[in-house]
């Protein structure tokens, strides 16, 4: 009996220790998973290489995620296989070997009824094998002007990448010989492992050619159907072109009116040899408003707002109104005013030209002179292309003017005409190209003013430099001149000054200006140069240094009395994304117009 009560008494012991055992296990399970470790390694040890495939894992997704679900992390694993060739290919690598390794075991060995508490390791071993070059490429047929990518040929490092970017080229030249549905209806693709080449033989097929039939639009915008039309403008019997699908969706967006644009082909074109082009419109809200602000520590506050309405009459319609108030605060100004609307009408005389119509009202406090003025206009905005349009109109200007002449009424008729040039890669935030702005305004001068011819030019470079455009040189040139007009006789706020943020910054605004007998005032002529220098420190700041010089003359041809001052300084740029918000702060360099520091701050590039 003693034997049996020891065994019993064991027994129970056991069976404390075994709960004791189980409940410290599902403590355990009860705790959060720990997250996993990803290697991968490559035979040939190339770090960029294992970076970019790193990168193109569905693991380390997962890791970054926070994921710790051993099933998903399992799952992520096996699809990486085909991500990881495909990356290879793409790099020109057509003869890999890939393991994936979860715990020690090949990722696709695991049954996806396994079941797993945690995964620790994920280990990828990846021999890349050699760089394969092309063999033999074909491609036929194509037109004679289809541009293949030079990296398409014999002996030049083979990738996926090359082989789309030719069918692209072979499909896009036939397009533009108005074969719509051209694609490639065939394609060999070779690779021969010991000598590491590709051979590749792609056959096209250019399919009939066609003509655009009739926009298929379904009414979804708040826009009149037959003013999208009007505006889309689809040449309907000509022969089809990307470049015309790519003018209409432009025509479209240029409104405003739209948020989407969604222009595509029908998929099978008409029995008569005609392609029709089916169009879906998102509206805009209708309504705009705007603000935008800027700060000179000698020339004060500047305030800015616009209200906008986007579709006025279900016609594509613009209204805007704008007010701006400057100067608050300046040391050697009264406060500007003016308060202006615009009208414009797409699509009014030909889907390419628009009607504008415009007024403003304003108030100049100026150190030099006090105006009044109501200006009215009508014109007409001429789109050439995305970037190159002209404005050209009628313009009725009426001043009162107070200043070192005294006190007159000038007043003009003339026929204002706009052109404008913009080849840059960014307009918020430009790296390379360049743009160019001229305006010429003949007018008839009566009440007290002279008739004359005013001219102006701007002109603005931009290039990049090193990885990435880490390093941008912009530049501009500035000129005006005025032919025909005495300077009294001329009203004030078309003479030309230098000084401030739009010219020459580090000297106060308008502080450049011309005597004659006496009496100061602006200039007949002007020449203003800058130069920036603008560094990238990291994603979102930049610094910059520049460098701004301005000529204020007596005469019209550049000839004669003049003034010469100039400004440099440093800048703080940073990203937001739709444009930088800008810091420059700038002391006078040459001439007697100024001294000390001069603040600005603002949204977007000086120029």
């Amino acid at each position: 009996m003693g034997d049996a009560l020891q065994t019993g008494a064991r027994q129970v012991l056991f069976s404390g220790k075994a709960t004791l055992l189980a409940a410290t296990l599902c403590a355990g399970l009860a705790l959060p998973a720990q997250a996993f470790d990803i290697q991968l390694t490559t035979s040939n040890g190339d770090e960029k290489l294992q970076e970019r495939l790193l990168a193109a894992t569905l693991t380390s997704a997962a890791k970054e995620e926070g994921s710790t679900d051993p099933q998903d992390i399992i799952a992520a694993a096996q699809s990486d296989y085909r991500r990881l060739v495909s990356t290879l290919y793409s790099l020109g690598h057509f003869s890999p070997q890939v393991s994936i390794r979860v715990d020690g075991q090949e990722a696709h060995n695991i049954s996806p009824f396994a079941t797993k508490s945690s995964v620790g390791k994920v280990v990828y071993q990846v021999d890349p094998g050699p760089n394969f070059k092309f063999g033999k490429t074909e491609i036929a047929p194509i037109v004679p002007a289809t541009d293949l990518p030079e990296g398409f040929a014999p002996d030049q490092p083979a990738s996926l990448p090359q082989i789309e970017n030719a069918a692209r080229a072979g499909v896009d030249g036939w397009r533009d010989e108005g074969h719509a549905k051209a694609k490639v209806s065939d394609q060999s693709i070779t690779a021969d492992h010991r000598k590491a080449t590709l051979d590749v033989d792609l056959t096209m097929d250019p399919g009939p050619k066609l003509k655009f039939g009739k926009l298929i639009y379904k009414d979804q915008s708040n826009v009149r159907p037959e003013r999208v039309r009007e505006i889309a403008d689809l040449p309907t019997g000509e022969t089809f072109s990307p470049q015309s699908v790519a003018q209409v969706s432009a025509r479209l967006r240029r409104t405003e009116t739209f948020r989407t644009i969604d222009l595509r082909e029908a998929d099978e074109p008409n029995p008569d040899g005609t392609l029709d082009m089916e169009l879906a419109l998102v509206d805009n809200p209708p309504r705009r408003i705007g603000f935008g602000a800027e700060l000179e520590s000698r020339d004060g506050l500047s305030l800015s707002a616009y209200w906008m309405h986007r579709n006025l009459n279900g016609g594509a319609e613009n209204l805007r109104f704008d007010f701006a108030i400057e100067n608050l605060g300046a040391q050697n100004s009264g406060v500007n005013y003016s308060l202006g609307t615009r009208y414009s009408r797409p699509a009014t005389f030909g889907a390419n030209t628009a009607l504008t119509l415009g007024a403003e009202l304003k108030q100049e406090d100026e150190d030099l002179y006090f105006l009044r003025s109501l200006s009215l206009g009508v014109g007409v905005k001429t789109i050439h292309s995305d970037r190159f349009e002209t404005t050209a109109g009628l313009g009725l200007y009426f001043s009162d003017v107070d200043d070192n002449y005294g006190e007159r009424k000038l007043h003009l008729i003339g026929v204002p005409v706009t052109t404008k040039l913009d080849r840059r890669d960014n307009i918020a935030n430009p790296t390379h190209g360049y743009y160019v702005e001229g305006n010429a305004f003949p007018y008839y001068g009566f009440g007290e003013a002279d008739s004359a011819l005013y001219l102006k030019g701007d002109l603005r470079g931009y290039r990049g430099f090193g990885a990435d455009n880490g390093v941008i040189a912009a530049g501009r040139l500035q000129f005006g001149t005025i032919l025909g007009p005495s300077i009294r006789n001329t009203p004030p706020d078309l003479l030309f000054y230098s000084g401030g943020g739009g010219t020459v910054r580090g000297q106060p605004y308008q502080s450049n200006f011309v005597t004659v007998n006496g009496i100061d005032s602006g200039g007949l002529s002007f020449l203003g140069l800058s130069g920036e220098m603008r560094v990238k420190i990291n994603a979102h700041f930049s610094a910059v240094a520049f460098y701004d010089a301005g000529f204020v003359g007596e005469k019209s041809n550049f000839g004669g009395d003049g003034n010469w001052h100039s400004g440099a300084g440093l800048g703080v740029r940073y990203n937001t994304g739709f444009g930088p918000l800008r810091l420059d702060l700038a002391t006078p360099v040459g001439g007697d117009t100024g001294d000390g520091l001069q603040l600005y701050i603002g949204i977007g590039h000086a120029y």
